[in-house]
């Protein structure tokens, strides 16, 4: 049954392992986990590029960043490559972005996100007939104004046929700020059993934005005091529970926001033959490589992302297999009767296996940061491989690799271990050939090179002399010295005097308060 419906939540920062559906002891998502018992439930689906805006552009353009030239969320690779002279009359973005595919198939297609405005990021609007901007300040917008937008679209449109509408929701995206008056569901359940006192004391004596000394930034107040439900600092087992409360409680806001607006289709008349697709742009870090709060490797914590798709006529299942979230638009695509531009494409369509209840999957994934760190990694079905070319001041290895089946949360790194030596070497020539696919497809620089020669990823430029200062100060010495030496050319204040000051403004000004003086 082709469904003449279809709606997609977009949940922001959303990890596979904090829903009830993938196996979490909280009980986060009741109305995610009633489509997924009633849906198929994709197991491993990890986003190409990370965070937010190299994930989204490889989804609207179905292309990995390597070739649309999206890595970052600042300087050259944040925009779309040029296309030059051989650009039409309609771009080649434009016919080959995932909504357009939809709407010259005849579906009245529409967004309601702040994405696109948030991150100067027009192309996502590719194919979209109707596009609402929601964003309301830097990350301040919530679910129920998402919710009452939608809500009036649907009672508008939804008993029209073929309709695509794009729902993004925010909320469990930092800063943990939701509402006070929602309360606390999980203040008497426990945070995940990996996370013990001796995991946080490791991470409090390593660096890094968003680390258990600052999980807010660079320092602890970076942004002005954190909201009420994110802590100052991870410095006893209460403030764990806090961060990870806080994230939670973001989860099951804009979960209730997927009921509301589920219940309105039914109550509608029309949630039958509608098609329902759940998923995120990326997951988020709780000490995993030291990170809190935030999205900041290629590891299985920011790429694994939750995928539920509810299909009229499709039956219910678990679909195993390693997939890119460009495999759930090119599934979507033609599901819908549509046609998947093979030739452009990253994105492989799963229709075929779903229609024969059949499983598939590939044989590995290549993952790319390029926002907050440099980094490349290659999943394979047990193992996850991180090369690493800019640490973001983590201090992390050249190399890692971790046995993610058996230590999903990258506590114990094998990279020097002789019995993963073979997975190691595999990943590596994995890595090194699809590189060299990519730019031999692109014909442009490796845009993970353009970050390094622009002095970093975005989120780091013009931190490190400040950063090393507060390193000594705070018991971490041998850090600070580690990374002055391995970052000579960016502990340079000088460099970075005019750069910093021009986020910095920009920054308080997007989230429309004053800056300290």
């Amino acid at each position: 049954m082709t469904a003449v419906r279809i709606i997609y939540f977009d949940i922001d920062t959303l990890r596979a392992d904090h829903l009830g559906c993938y196996g979490y002891h909280r009980d986060t998502s009741p109305n995610i986990d009633a489509l997924a018992a009633e849906g198929i439930r994709f197991e491993s689906v990890h986003a190409s590029d990370v965070p937010c805006l190299p994930s989204r552009t490889a989804l609207a353009t179905g292309t990995f960043g390597t070739r649309n030239g999206v890595v970052n969320h600042g300087g050259v690779a944040a925009d779309l490559r040029v296309e030059g002279a051989d650009r039409q009359f309609v771009s080649s973005t434009m016919r080959s972005s995932w909504a357009w595919r939809l709407y010259t198939a005849g579906f009245h297609t529409a967004s309601m996100s702040s994405f696109p405005f948030r991150h100067s990021a027009s192309w996502w609007n590719h194919g979209y007939m109707e596009a609402a901007n929601l964003m309301r300040g830097m990350g301040v917008e919530r679910a129920p104004a998402v919710t009452e937008h939608v809500v009036d679209w649907l009672r508008r449109r939804c008993r029209a046929d073929r309709w695509f509408l794009h729902v993004h929701l925010w909320d469990p995206h930092t800063p943990y700020n939701t509402p006070d008056d929602f309360g606390n569901p999980f203040e008497g359940d426990p945070i995940p059993a990996w996370h013990t006192e001796e995991v946080r004391a490791a991470n409090w004596e390593r660096p890094g934005p968003h680390s258990a000394q600052e999980p807010w930034g660079f320092t602890p107040d970076e942004w002005g005091p954190p909201p009420p439900r994110q802590p100052w600092d991870l410095s006893s087992m209460d403030e764990v529970k806090a961060a990870f409360d806080g994230y939670d409680v973001g989860i099951r806001y804009a979960d209730d926001a997927v009921g509301a607006i589920v219940s309105e289709l039914a109550d509608l008349g029309v949630l039958d033959e509608t098609a329902v697709l759940v998923s995120s742009d990326h997951g988020e870090q709780f000490g995993e490589l030291g990170v809190y709060c935030d999205h900041q490797g290629a590891d299985q914590a920011t790429t694994h992302i939750p995928a539920v798709l509810r299909w009229p006529g499709l039956e219910p299942r678990v679909q195993p297999g390693l997939h890119y979230h460009l495999d759930l638009a090119a599934t979507v695509v033609e599901l819908a009767g549509a046609v998947v531009p093979t030739d452009v494409w990253d994105g492989e369509s799963l229709a075929p296996a779903l229609h024969a209840g059949t499983t598939a999957g590939r044989d590995h994934l290549v993952l790319t940061q390029g926002a907050w760190t440099a980094q490349r990694g290659v999943r394979t079905g047990d193992h996850l491989y991180l090369r690493t070319f800019h640490d973001g001041y983590h201090g992390w290895d050249d190399e890692m690799l971790f046995d993610v089946a058996a230590d999903p949360h990258e506590m114990t790194d094998l990279i020097d271990e002789p019995l993963a030596a073979a997975a190691a070497d595999r990943a590596r020539s994995v890595l090194d050939e699809w590189t060299a696919a990519q730019l031999a497809r692109s014909g442009a620089e490796d845009p993970i090179d353009t970050v390094l020669a622009e002095g970093g990823p975005y989120h780091t430029r013009g931190h490190l002399p400040a950063y090393l200062q507060r390193l000594r100060d705070t018991g971490r010495s041998g850090w600070a010295d580690l990374l002055a030496e391995r970052h000579a050319a960016e502990a340079d204040p000088g460099r970075w005097a005019d750069f910093e000051r021009t986020r910095r403004r920009l920054a308080y000004d997007l989230m429309g308060i004053a800056e300290p003086s």
